[in-house]
């Protein structure tokens, strides 16, 4: 029974796909590509893709990449927007099929003779010259491992993806035979053979162990001993990802997302309402010790957060949701619990870093950089790099963001990345080297300096004099400048001081010798939160440790004089004080009141600045007494 005819046109439509949420079709017209929404008056999205007629293209749902093969014996890449991503060169004859893998990772190409395996950037890594005359049609199978071609001579030719590769420290692991691994280990050169009793379907190398998926079972080796690897039995036998972080591993399949130790255990199953596990990828989901990060396909300004070892959602279950679409999620590795951060890229190609932890209160998501295109944490320490436009960035402490985002340019380190052509890829971050694969499939290796993560590690040990020390003899300020916002994050103040004064930070270094003088912790507290700029939470400090004078004066010294004089009237007390600096600050500047409240409280009242300065003297003299005495109640608790 015929629903609707999506269109009528004048030439033949020879291929035609579904968009990856069913609600758009693709299909040919000569040697234009055509969009159709299946909404009634919503845009068609039309563009020439081809110098000769298109006979096939094909739309994934994982990575939202079309292909298109024409006439014109070429190849193409697009995103779903119509912007070309890659271009083949001119092949002998007309391109005849083109199909994705499941996954969206690699795509097959077929022409008169000849069947190409390439990557999802265009690049190709296989060509194969079969007696076929040309191939009409390709599929693959469901778990990406096997091509089936329909040829022109009333054959079918199969062909099975072998010889991946997969990379980590000083071991190489190759796929050479579909049941059959082979590990080189660089450093001596040995070589182990890894047998399986079916064909490997995913596998994944990292964090000291190889985690390998055939069609029925999963094992687990780790790189001390390949010869007894943890094998046990899978729900579903087409695993799509195999994600890892130090602790634990990460399977998808067709039936949901399973945690599991390195000893084989099953530790947690997130679920989420409208979950598709089928087009998750390791740009949409993140994993670390504690935290499993997960972008919304429904609503992709959506990440959700779960608990690793309980499956269930982070903190009060809150979402973390930003502005625009998000493109790439990545967890920091490191570090605790609970400051766990989340780096993300949207559409606009804009870094943001924010906290996972969602407790009450909104937490910030904040602006690390613009037109980042790809990005990796290291898997030994907090530091984050990516490719921005034209520059390789290595963010070496990104939480500076929340301490003092003046010096975030010092802490950063940048080198020119043009070497890498255009649309370059961070494969991996382990240690101090970063690899990157360039367009045309070629790999880079960059080295960066080890001196920031052996900060990191003296800073995580509290060893504050052996980071001064390191920093000395490195001699270079992004160095201190990390070593600062790490300090103050820390709320350890001298080694601030010292690093801020090796950055030429001379007004810094000065309000820290001014916390140092504060008679209470709380104070120093409440200005340590000053300093990194949350004045709402130095607020809250003074006034639970009933610092009432000095919550208000923090408001003053601000000019905040609408807060200053709310306190002053909630608490009763130096409502005086506030209109008095108040004034001073309008003579100053040769202004008169205007500010309705000010002017209600100022009516019939003289400022007596010699009773104002007592006052304070007093409140001063009353904090250091309350101080000594909360010292020496500890003292004797301690001698008791």
């Amino acid at each position: 029974m015929l629903r609707s005819t999506l269109a009528q046109q004048g030439t033949p439509v020879y291929s035609v796909a579904w968009g990856p949420d069913s609600e758009k079709v693709l299909y040919t017209a000569g040697k234009q590509l055509i969009i159709k929404p299946l909404q009634p008056n919503a845009k068609v999205l039309q563009w020439k893709a081809h110098d000769g007629i298109i006979l096939k293209v094909d739309w994934n749902s994982v990575n939202d990449l079309i292909l298109s093969a024409g006439e014109d014996c070429k190849y193409k890449v697009w995103d779903s927007y119509g912007r070309p991503l890659y271009n083949s060169l001119p092949h002998e004859h007309p391109i005849t099929s083109v199909a994705w893998a499941p996954d969206g990772e690699l795509f097959a190409v077929g022409s008169f003779h000849t069947l190409r395996l390439c990557d999802k950037t265009g690049w190709s890594y296989a060509l194969e010259k079969p007696n076929t005359g040309s191939i009409f049609n390709i599929a693959w199978s469901i778990d990406g491992t096997q091509i089936a071609g329909a040829c022109g001579n009333g054959h079918v030719v199969f062909a099975h993806v072998v010889e991946q590769r997969w990379e980590w420290k000083n071991f190489q692991v190759t796929l050479t035979k579909r049941r059959t691994m082979q590990v080189r280990n660089v450093l001596n050169d040995a070589v182990d053979l890894l047998e399986f009793r079916d064909r490997v379907i995913k596998a994944s190398l990292n964090y000291a162990h190889l985690v390998v998926s055939t069609s029925l079972q999963c094992y687990v080796f780790s790189t001390k001993n390949w010869n007894t690897p943890l094998i046990f039995d899978l729900k579903e036998g087409t695993v799509s990802l195999i994600l890892q972080a130090e602790r634990h591993f990460l399977l998808v399949d067709g039936g949901g997302i399973y945690l599991y130790s390195y000893e084989g255990r099953f530790i947690s199953s997130p679920k989420f309402p409208g979950m598709r596990t089928d087009i998750l990828n390791a740009q949409t989901v993140s994993l670390s010790n504690d935290t499993i990060a997960i972008k919304d396909k429904a609503d992709e300004k959506i990440i959700f957060l779960f608990e690793a070892s309980t499956g269930k959602p982070l903190g009060d279950g809150k979402l973390l949701s930003h502005k625009n679409e998000i493109l790439e999620i990545a967890l920091d590795q490191k570090g605790l619990t609970n400051d766990r951060k989340i780096a993300f890229i949207d559409k606009n190609r804009d870094l943001y870093i924010t906290s996972v932890k969602r407790f009450g209160k909104e937490e910030q998501i904040i602006k690390l950089g613009t037109m980042v295109h790809t990005l990796a944490w290291s898997d030994t320490c907090n530091i984050l790099c990516g490719l921005q436009d034209t520059r390789f960035t290595v963010w070496y402490y990104p939480n500076t963001v929340y301490v003092d985002r003046d010096i975030l340019p010092k802490t950063l380190y940048e080198r020119d990345a043009s070497e890498f052509s255009k649309n370059p890829h961070i494969v991996s971050f382990v240690g101090n080297q970063v690899t990157i694969r360039r367009a045309d499939g070629s790999l880079v290796h960059i080295s960066i300096s080890p001196y920031p993560a052996i900060l990191h590690e003296y800073v995580s040990g509290s060893k504050w004099e052996d980071a001064v020390r390191l920093c000395r003899f490195v001699k270079e300020q992004t160095m201190w400048a990390c070593l600062a916002a790490m300090a103050v994050a820390n709320r350890d103040m001298t080694t601030a001081e010292i690093a801020y004064a090796a950055i030429g930070e001379i007004d810094k270094v000065q309000y820290i010798n001014s916390i140092k003088d504060l008679p209470s912790k709380e104070s120093k507290m409440a200005h340590i939160l000053m300093f990194s700029g949350n004045i709402q939470e130095a607020e809250m400090v003074l006034l639970q440790a009933g610092l009432v004078y000095q919550a208000i004066q923090i408001n003053i010294n601000l000019y905040n004089w609408e807060r200053a004089l709310e306190l002053a009237v909630k608490y009763k007390t130096h409502v005086d004080t506030v209109l008095a600096y108040r004034q001073k600050f309008l003579e100053t500047f040769g202004k008169q009141e205007t500010n309705k409240r000010y002017l209600q409280y100022a009516e019939g009242l003289q400022i007596d600045w010699e009773k104002i300065r007592a006052k304070i003297e007093m409140e001063i003299t009353k904090e250091r007494e309350r101080s000594s005495s909360s010292q020496s109640s500890k003292n004797v608790g301690l001698r008791h």
